[in-house]
């Protein structure tokens, strides 16, 4: 029996540029379905602007992106609905609505897409707050909500329609440890009960070392590394030892030498 892993998405030398800034320098990843892929670096260095690629919200200057072996690079907007469902993205902060309920924020995506039975609409906002273990909060007003629950509402939002694949950005800022904590355990659940593919930007190192099936490393634009956890924890790359260490020189170094994007986290 073969055990050759399938490729859900695949990023072939993907380069963007924001005026004269080349923020991704030809960018080559695979990712398998079913993992959690954790992607790390320094500021600056295109983690952000690399996921929004993943689900069509940027399109880039040179280079493609597959999913499912479909190449989305150059699909019109009405296109990128379908694609969108298969890829959804748990944004930086939550992005809720304040306007609207807990309930309402859940099922934005769904009205989105077209869906108007109520008691359906209903059905898949209850699942989706129990996946994140939020039940019975339909009602309450994103302003009524600590910091970890409005990470858990972003979450339930973006798996509202069971998507194949969630992209997170930075899931754990701002939040305490045992938050974090219970952030990790979710992204974990779902890639164990739902076989969702996960693909987590984060700074926060104990957290890769709990979830990520794999990791890869982005330095100025480009993958540096890709490796497991366990191969990351003993690397002797002096690079990636240093980041690991959180010693404050590399960091510095890095953070300087990158251009100030403000789509990047």
């Amino acid at each position: 029996m073969s055990t050759e892993r399938e490729v859900f998405i695949e990023v072939r030398d993907l380069h963007q540029r924001f005026g004269r800034h080349e923020v991704l320098r030809g960018v080559n990843l695979e990712v398998y379905r079913g993992e959690t892929l954790c992607l790390l670096g320094g500021s600056g260095g295109g983690k952000s602007v690399l996921i929004k690629h993943l689900c069509g919200l940027m399109r880039p200057w040179k280079g493609s992106v597959l999913v499912e072996g479909e190449d989305i690079t150059n699909l019109p907007e009405r296109a990128l609905g379908p694609v969108r469902r298969k890829v959804s993205m748990m944004f930086q902060g939550g992005a809720l609505f304040d306007s609207l309920t807990v309930g309402q924020n859940i099922a934005f995506p769904l009205r989105e897409a077209g869906l108007r039975d109520q008691k359906e609409i209903d059905l898949r906002v209850r699942q989706a707050l129990e996946i994140v273990r939020m039940p019975g909060q339909e009602r309450k007003m994103p302003a009524d909500l600590s910091g970890g629950m409005r990470k858990r509402v972003a979450l339930a939002r973006a798996v509202v329609e069971m998507p194949a694949c969630v992209l997170y950005d930075e899931p754990h800022a701002g939040l305490d440890p045992v938050t974090s904590d219970s952030i990790d355990h979710l992204i974990k659940d779902l890639e164990v009960d739902h076989n969702i593919t996960n693909i987590v930007i984060t700074h926060e190192l104990r957290s890769v070392f709990r979830i990520a099936d794999r990791v890869a490393f982005m330095k100025e634009g480009v993958i540096y590394w890709k490796g497991t956890a366990d191969e990351l924890k003993s690397t002797k790359d002096p690079e990636l030892a240093s980041f690991v260490e959180g010693r404050a020189e590399t960091r510095d170094r890095w953070d300087q030498a990158a251009p100030c994007v403000d789509t990047d986290g």
